[in-house]
């Protein structure tokens, strides 16, 4: 019997460190090569990390909420000396070979997906400290959602076909209308002052004093860390110029209601986003520089470099934080294609699977303010791009229409962009377009 250390890989995404996010295990456990030992969470995704070893756990080196380095040693197993020694491949992206060793035995995630998970039920003597997990059939983002949303899972019922619960479940009970919405708002705190909590996945620290707990501090990790990283050095970077516009949208909305009825997108969601998306996609091939970047050069000199395909982002505000996935070669796809690229991205980000993949090589970005009931914002550039959209509400209010006021469904829509990359009547008439095709839907057939 010999004592194995497992220390937090690099999971094939550049990682430097992650998040203790949930042991899965506790001392004395008995595991067997690919049980799922604990749930970590890197700048960019969920990830499960697998035992390399079979035997019985001993330590767990490194508390929930706390932030490790690659390297740190996480765990110890005590077990035979028969072991795998795996090289750690990107479990998102394309699986690298595993060798292994007399054990023969692979990692799930690490290697060939070929390999089972074994999926074991907790101890009962670990229920005191996992009231939300035992008992109760959950992925992990929907238990990691619970937890931020702060909802028991024993408590919800469930509808997922095997008697899992689903994320729909846990928003349905924690009262949340969608990913991009708030929960109902709290009652108001006893203390004076705090600093609200920015992040799901921030752990609070409280600074206590003698009498009462006045402020409280945030640990900045994660994706709200990676976040504020690329939004200052995006701001701080690109000089950003904004502009918007008044849109009459009465006919996108008949669009839209006309499609759902549609047999031939029963199958898919529809909402607006897909017309806007549709428009900026067919406005950004009438102003490509809105999809070009500016690149600095390592001589000291610049280039702009213009992208004939549109790689389309969508910011999503999810219980992670805020993500841009985009959509790959947007460009490429018909209506109903859009719509289902639209919905798989929503639902990956609703469950916390997105992927670093799905997050690189953006050029251009949409991101949807509407849906928190604002008009109009000054967005910041995603690295790397040179505009971004924000559509607002749609609502209806007073318009002119040939010369009398009728109730219309008006939106504005509003865009920031690189004023290295492009000049004001580019996107001006950029956002014009839009606004056109969201007038006239009928454009997207040019």
């Amino acid at each position: 019997m010999s004592e194995q250390t497992f220390r937090l890989p690099d999971v094939g995404e550049g990682l430097t460190e992650a998040e203790i996010v949930q042991w899965r295990v506790a001392p004395g456990d008995a595991v067997e090569v690919n049980d799922v030992l604990v749930e970590i969470e890197t700048a960019k995704s969920l990830v499960e990390l697998p035992s390399p070893f079979a035997g019985t756990v001993g330590e767990l080196l490194a508390p929930e909420g706390e932030t490790v380095t690659v390297g740190t040693a996480i765990i110890t197993i005590a077990g035979d000396a028969e072991t795998t020694d795996a090289v750690v491949g990107d479990s998102q992206h394309g699986e690298k070979p595993v060798e292994p060793e007399a054990g023969g035995a692979v990692l799930v995630g690490y290697g060939t997906a070929e390999a089972p998970t074994s999926r074991r039920k907790r101890p009962a003597a670990r229920a005191e400290t996992v009231k939300a997990s035992v008992g109760v059939v959950a992925k992990p983002p929907v238990r990691k959602l619970a937890r931020d949303l702060g909802v028991t899972l024993s408590d919800v019922s469930p509808s997922g076909p095997a008697g899992e619960v689903t994320r729909d479940d846990v928003v349905r009970h924690a009262e949340q209308a969608s990913v991009f919405r708030n929960i109902a708002t709290p009652a108001a705190p006893a203390q004076r002052e705090q600093t609200i909590p920015v992040a799901p996945e921030a752990r609070v620290e409280v600074a206590e004093r003698e009498d009462d707990h006045r402020e409280e501090t945030i640990p900045v990790k994660g994706v709200r860390k990676a976040t504020s990283s690329a939004m200052v050095r995006s701001a701080y970077t690109a000089p950003h110029v904004s502009v918007w516009t008044d849109v009459d949208a009465t006919r996108t909305m008949e669009l839209v209601k006309r499609l759902k009825t549609s047999p031939d997108f029963a199958d898919v969601k529809i909402s607006p986003l897909l017309i806007v998306a549709r428009a900026v996609v067919w406005a950004s091939r009438r102003t490509p520089m809105v999809n070009a970047a500016w690149v600095d050069k390592e001589d000291g000199s610049a280039e702009i470099r213009v992208r004939n395909y549109v790689n389309l982002g969508i910011a999503a505000a999810t219980p992670r934080g805020l993500l841009v996935p985009n959509i790959k070669d947007a460009q490429d796809l018909n209506m109903r294609g859009l719509a289902r690229a639209l919905e798989k991205l929503t639902v990956t980000a609703r469950e916390g699977k997105t992927t670093p993949a799905d997050q690189q090589g953006g050029t251009i970005t949409i991101t949807n303010i509407g849906v928190f009931g604002m008009d109009a914002g000054t967005p910041i550039i995603n690295p790397g791009e040179s505009g971004i959209v924000a559509m607002g509400t749609i609502r209806q209010k007073p318009w002119v229409v040939d010369g009398e006021v009728r109730p219309r469904f008006v939106t504005t829509v509003s865009g920031s962009f690189d004023h290295r990359v492009i000049d004001g009547d580019g996107m001006s008439r950029f956002i014009a377009d839009i606004a056109a095709v969201l007038e006239e839907p009928a454009l997207l057939l040019d």
